[in-house]
């Protein structure tokens, strides 16, 4: 799931790079592939040819994949490292339902999946397999009711929009400053998880301070752990860590002070419990008082509020700029918002359930710029894929929600095209799409425990702001997609705020 540079690279494979074109070199070994037998390894040149091509889309990973996936019969393409395991990458509803869900036990997250994310994510759920997977899943699905997301809108949202956000955007309003609102979008969604995960407000979204350390060494432990994931092999980022230089020592820095805030978030938890005899209703009271140990406590936090966090920004940024470019869906949005029965300002829990052009314009977004752009598991035994494609014991499986997402066989001639009307049947009803072919809550016993509350969220973000403001974007360029642990915008998306116009 992850797209960066990679600063540590040798002359011979530069060299060797610049004599070698990626699609031939890849059309190539896919032939070959496809020919062997189960245990006839390919020759040593062509693993060295495949790293290099590897390595020379390092920095276009996502449009290399997607390119090569297009062509690909089956929608199955298999990568080749030298000294790696095999990649398999599916955009095949059919393969990601059987890894998902079919024979989801022979496709964990392995072994290399939690190396790569252990020391930020440790023992957190989205790192696990197997009890403690399954421990963490049980415990959090009680915070996840219809009862608990009534409140959630009642008691998190409704404060936190209408008393720090729309202010923000009043402001700027006013004022005629610029705002970076994916910045602003991050700040909200931390202060949210964090109400909801850990019972504590953390007043991220006042622009008036720096973001709090907490929120700082999130950003770097996940872009630094982003970096382990496309290097040629993990030897490289292995020795940095063990040497303690580059990015590997700033993720240690930023781990550390990430495990310093959440403690401290849990002793304070912990001493409320004890004086009130009983926590608050949030997550973190939750896992305490079920008795976990403090490390397998930390971490599940950490997974919760990286997730909560970031998701539903990056989610929400790229759909705030979708509007900017196409104003006549933004203005069916705005219609939708004004016809539903909302009190003023006041946004009740049913209102949002009836928003389905909202919700399609969210779906439509996350199509083309999924918050998690692909997500890896590792084959536990052999194996073959439904479309004959062989998987050997150790090879890493991804599934690609960004590639999917411009599959002609999946969406048809116009599939880059922005069009939340593909969401409805001809009578104006909501379809109901595989989440095998839509897998960006991914789908199976992993599917998104927050998936009802993300939505509501978003929902809410979006009918409040839309019926009041507009955005204008400061720069006219299309912005770059850019997926590390999850997706955000290069350079952010800046915009000016006016009040809006209702029809």
């Amino acid at each position: 799931m992850i797209l960066s540079l990679l600063s540590c690279v040798t002359l011979g494979f530069l060299l060797v790079s610049s004599m070698i074109r990626s699609r031939k070199l890849y059309l190539k070994f896919e032939k070959f592939t496809f020919c062997v037998s189960n245990f006839v390894k390919l020759p040593l040149l062509t693993r060295i040819k495949c790293l290099i091509s590897f390595y020379q889309n390092r920095h276009r990973l996502l449009e290399w994949y997607t390119q090569l996936l297009s062509q690909s019969k089956t929608q199955t393409i298999v990568v080749h490292r030298l000294g790696a395991p095999r990649i398999v990458v599916i955009a095949n509803p059919e393969n990601v339902e059987y890894i998902l869900k079919t024979n989801f036990v022979n496709f964990p997250k392995g072994k290399p999946f939690t190396e790569l994310l252990g020391d930020f994510l440790g023992l957190g759920i989205f790192n696990v397999d197997g009890e403690k997977w399954s421990i963490q899943r049980k415990l959090a699905s009680h915070e996840f009711s219809a009862r608990s997301l009534r409140e959630f809108v009642e008691k998190v949202l409704e404060d936190e929009v209408e008393t720090r956000l729309i202010p923000i955007l009043e402001n700027a309003a006013e004022n005629d400053t610029i705002l970076d609102m994916q910045e602003v979008l991050k700040r909200f969604g931390f202060d949210t998880i964090c109400k909801v995960a850990l019972g504590t407000d953390p007043c991220c979204l006042d622009l008036s301070r720096a973001a709090p350390p907490l929120a700082a060494a999130f950003d770097s432990a996940s872009e630094k752990s982003a970096l382990r994931g496309i290097a040629p092999v993990s030897a490289m980022w292995k020795s940095k860590r063990a040497l303690n230089v580059g990015s590997e020592k700033d993720l240690k820095e930023a781990v550390d002070i990430v495990h310093g805030c959440v403690y401290e978030i849990i002793r304070a938890k912990q001493e409320e419990i004890k004086n009130n005899d009983g926590g608050g209703g949030d997550l973190l009271s939750r896992f305490l008082e079920a008795g976990l140990d403090g490390e397998m406590v930390r971490d599940m936090a950490i997974s919760f509020l990286m997730a909560g966090r970031d998701t539903t920004s990056a989610a929400l940024t790229w759909l705030f700029w979708m509007f900017t470019g196409h104003r006549g869906i933004e203005k069916q949005a705005v219609e939708e918002i004004i016809s539903s029965k909302i009190s003023q300002k006041k946004l009740a829990f049913e209102d949002l359930k009836e928003m389905n052009f909202i919700k399609a314009c969210l779906c439509e977004c996350m199509r083309l710029y999924p918050p998690v752009a692909w997500d890896s598991k590792h084959a536990a035994n052999d194996d073959v894929l439904p479309d004959g494609t062989p998987v050997y014991r150790g090879d890493r499986v991804t599934y690609f929600p960004y590639g999917m997402g411009r599959m002609e066989e999946l969406w048809g001639e116009d599939r880059f095209e922005f069009k939340p009307g593909r969401w409805f049947h001809e009578d104006g009803v909501l379809k109901s799409v595989s989440p095998y072919k839509f897998p960006v809550f991914q789908a199976g016993p992993r599917v998104c425990l927050g998936k009802e509350m993300a939505l509501v969220q978003m929902k809410y973000v979006v009918a409040s702001v839309l019926s009041r403001f507009e955005f204008l974007p400061v720069r006219q360029e299309r912005p770059i997609f850019v997926p590390l642990l999850t997706a955000h915008m290069a350079g952010g998306f800046h915009v000016r705020v006016r009040p809006r116009v209702l029809y």
